[in-house]
């Protein structure tokens, strides 16, 4: 069984994965930047070049090979879960675990953490702020239908939420 974090970029995916990998001797994938080594093109590269579609099928082709193996960590990326097929995918083998946080906090996170320009670029045209408020409101049915267990990390440490993840998986 696989443990599946997802979430809107800055809700801690990435380092709670890594914290749960080392509690639980387990290998941590991060499905984006497992996705960059294997096409050698950061993020923001493949939007430039091929635009948010070619993104998506490239993600789709990841999850797909990812969900496959057992006992992995893997953090989808914060719009994986758009895409049925990769909810179906990831739902197979593994345990989904939602992880959210209020827009301010997201957007706090997200202007402190160096990766955000090369790695997360913009999906729409309007302010930062904005365009993570909408983007919420857009996605959180999304994650919502696709997540076993919610956990709200905006006043929580990594190690705080990987002890509510831990207590949550079957025995």
């Amino acid at each position: 069984m696989n443990i599946v974090l997802i979430g809107f970029r800055g809700t801690g995916k990435t380092a709670v994965g890594k914290s749960l990998a080392q509690r639980l001797g387990r290998q941590f994938i991060d499905a984006d930047e497992y996705l960059e080594e294997k096409t050698g093109k950061s993020i923001a590269q493949i939007f430039a070049e091929g635009g948010e579609a070619a993104f998506r099928e490239m993600e789709r082709e990841i999850i797909s090979g990812l969900s496959r193996r057992d006992g992995i960590i893997l953090a989808a990326g914060g719009g994986a879960v758009l895409d049925e097929r990769n909810v179906k995918n990831l739902k197979k083998n593994g345990v989904i675990f939602l992880l959210e946080a209020d827009a301010d906090t997201i957007q706090r996170r997200l202007a402190s953490d160096e990766k955000t320009d090369s790695q997360r670029p913009p999906l729409t045209d309007k302010s930062f702020r904005e365009e993570i408020r909408s983007l919420l409101k857009f996605r959180r049915p999304y994650y919502e239908a696709a997540a076993d267990h919610t956990i709200n990390t905006s006043e929580l440490g990594r190690e705080e939420v990987a002890e509510k993840i831990l207590d949550h998986l079957p025995q």
